[in-house]
């Protein structure tokens, strides 16, 4: 669900900064997960958990199995931030260098090597429309996707210019059971969970 403010596509720091700020206070307080796009306010009805998690927790150790000892494939707080274009998201993965992560406030969202997201059930569009949109807007230079929904997944790559603004040129699916490369690091799928129907 998208909570939009009117004038939120005009622009303006100053209504970013009170989505910013809003989205920070309810993080605590409200169920869901909360993130600033171009929109507004994106809440992902459900907190994510389960299936969800574990499979985050899979895919962060398997690229911290091939990764060097400089990056880590991170699932934790904070955020990434770019205020300029309005959009504070939180990958559930991202490939980082240590040093990279040691700031005090937001990740820039420039020093992060790859996002890797899992589709939550309750709003699969935000993984699979606005997260392709926004990614490249920020400049995050890998973009990958794993959806328990389906088993299935995609790995976006290539920023390139367009009259929309920087997407994505490169798509290359994959089907889970298939070794997927992500930056310049390939780990497995086998054995990653599909959601059942209580699963979120």
């Amino acid at each position: 669900m998208t909570i939009a403010p009117d004038d939120a596509r005009q622009g303006g720091s100053h209504l970013y900064r009170a989505m910013r700020d809003l989205v920070r206070t309810m993080d605590d307080t409200l169920p869901g997960k909360f993130e600033v796009t171009k929109e507004g306010i994106v809440h992902d009805l459900l907190s994510p958990g389960g299936l969800h998690e574990v499979t985050a927790a899979h895919v962060s150790r398997r690229l911290e199995k091939v990764m060097p000892d400089e990056l880590l494939a991170h699932n934790g707080k904070p955020d990434v931030e770019d205020e300029p274009e309005g959009i504070m998201r939180h990958p559930d993965v991202m490939v980082i260098a240590w040093a990279d992560l040691d700031v005090e406030g937001s990740i820039d969202p420039r020093t992060v090597v790859a996002a890797v997201e899992v589709v939550s059930k309750s709003n699969p569009e935000n993984d699979w429309v606005t997260k392709t949109r926004d990614y490249p807007l920020i400049g995050i230079p890998v973009y990958a996707i794993f959806d328990p929904r389906t088993g299935t997944g995609a790995v976006f790559t290539d920023i390139h210019p367009t009259p929309g603004g920087p997407r994505y040129a490169t798509r290359k699916d994959f089907v889970y059971g298939e070794d997927v490369t992500i930056a310049d690091w390939t780990i497995p799928t086998t054995g990653l969970p599909r959601y059942r129907d209580e699963e979120s």
